[in-house]
């Protein structure tokens, strides 16, 4: 694993390398996240080759601007393609998460021919289906008393939490503690809280790509866990609208499948890229590996 840095215009943006190859795999996480979103599942994904996981702009280890002008879905879709080109990743599979995949959807839309192939994983091509009055009383929080707060609150209110999936529930119940302090808070605790509600209000109030789906021409898979149900609406109109992409639910998961059910992601990501990359299905990934789904 190699930690990188890259300049872009008055951006840095933090990112790692694993794997080898000349097509890499990229990975770009959501609202809140970082590339630690996906850090259990990058040592079986370099079996299959390059993997890059990247934080984007007010995330992670990457630049906080602390100007909400500087936190828009356009100026992340930016920041992928000036990431592409300086990282030598041209032509690069690239999956985009929540957020990310909104981010990817813009980057997708301008790059033509720049990308090799789009997971779009939980996402969609307008404002998600989610109540946006949770949203504001969570940016009032983090305005006033921080995310470290915001955070603080969640995990008190996680066990009552109607709102919580049960996927998301199982995460917790398997992981322990750590599900707060080794994942959730440490995000939290290095996100810039004026792109939190820079990024959320962005979120909610987009334009939606829904008429521009069909200009999208590269290889491209839907994927969505079954109880996420803000986003399986989102999922159906992706699948639809752009030419040729495939959709697949993952069963026992919910917004974050890649850590709710590892083997059925693992599975559905090995497919993809056999079948993009024209290789042997599931060459170097055996799902039957994970049976803690954790490594």
């Amino acid at each position: 694993m190699t930690t990188k840095r890259i300049s872009i215009r008055e951006l840095e943006l933090e990112y790692e390398e694993h794997g080898e190859g000349e097509r890499a795999l990229v990975l770009v996480h959501g609202f809140t996240g970082s590339r630690r979103d996906f850090a259990p599942r990058v040592p079986r994904l370099a079996r299959l080759g390059r993997t890059v996981t990247v934080d984007l702009r007010g995330h992670g280890g990457s630049t906080r601007t602390g100007d909400a002008a500087s936190y828009t879905l356009d100026q992340l879709a930016e920041d992928l393609l000036a990431f592409l080109e300086a990282a030598d990743l041209t032509g690069c599979d690239l999956l985009g998460h929540s957020m990310g995949g909104m981010a990817v959807l813009r980057a997708a839309l301008a790059a033509r021919g720049r990308i090799g192939s789009l997971v779009l994983m939980d996402t969609s091509a307008g404002p998600p289906a989610l109540p946006v009055e949770m949203f504001r009383l969570a940016k009032q929080v983090v305005a006033t008393a921080g995310l470290e707060k915001l955070a603080e609150l969640m995990r008190a209110r996680a066990p009552e939490d109607p709102s919580r999936s049960e996927a998301d529930r199982r995460l917790e119940a398997e992981w322990g503690p750590g599900y707060w302090t080794e994942w959730r808070l440490p995000n939290f605790r290095a996100m810039d809280p004026v792109a939190y509600g820079a990024f959320g209000e962005a979120i909610f109030s987009q334009t939606p790509l829904t008429a521009r789906l069909s200009e999208i021409a590269v290889p491209t898979l839907v994927m969505v866990g079954e109880e996420d149900s803000g986003f399986l609406p989102a999922a159906d109109e992706l699948a639809t609208a752009i030419p040729g992409a495939r959709r697949i639910t993952i069963p026992r998961a919910a917004h974050q499948p890649q850590l709710e059910n590892p083997p059925a992601w693992l599975d559905a990501i090995a497919a993809h890229l056999a079948r993009v990359r024209a290789v042997k299905k599931g060459a170097g990934l055996d799902s039957s590996t994970f049976p803690d789904g954790k490594s």
